[in-house]
């Protein structure tokens, strides 16, 4: 593939990524928001516990829907599977979810920021190399 075809996959992956992680960003503020904390302490009350777990529910659709979108919007099953898993799980295992997503879309940012950036090395490298071939072959003829 050409480098023009390669930054542009290279820029759409970062994208994608960025909304990954600002999608997941926005279920956990949604999740761990005020409202959620107050709803979490407010559960202990037996005559509340109906009306709490429907707002709890509330919540993790709110959150399952958002992830939702935006994983049909950059087609990504993970965060498919993690809206699904928010609308289905208790809070406590859905943050855990959520952390180990965004450290792992921020490792593999990172690991092809690293990729891309071997490539432009390897790029240059290589093109100083074919200028100094050229140059000994211009000097031989």
């Amino acid at each position: 593939k050409s480098c023009a075809t390669k930054t542009g996959e290279w820029e759409e992956r970062q994208k994608t990524r960025q909304l990954e992680i600002e999608a997941v960003s926005k279920a956990l503020a949604v999740l761990s928001g005020d409202d959620a904390h107050d709803l979490f302490t407010r559960t202990f009350n037996p005559a509340l516990l109906q009306r709490e777990s429907v707002a709890r529910s509330q919540n993790r659709e709110a959150a399952s829907r958002l992830l939702s979108a935006v994983a049909q919007k950059v087609h990504s099953p993970r965060l498919a599977t993690l809206a699904y898993q928010v609308k289905l799980d208790a809070f406590t295992r859905v943050k855990k979810a959520i952390d180990d997503m965004i450290a792992q879309l921020t490792a593999e940012k990172e690991a092809e920021i690293k990729h891309k950036d071997f490539c432009v090395d390897e790029f240059n490298t290589n093109q100083l190399q074919t200028e100094k071939k050229e140059r000994e072959k211009q000097d031989l003829i």
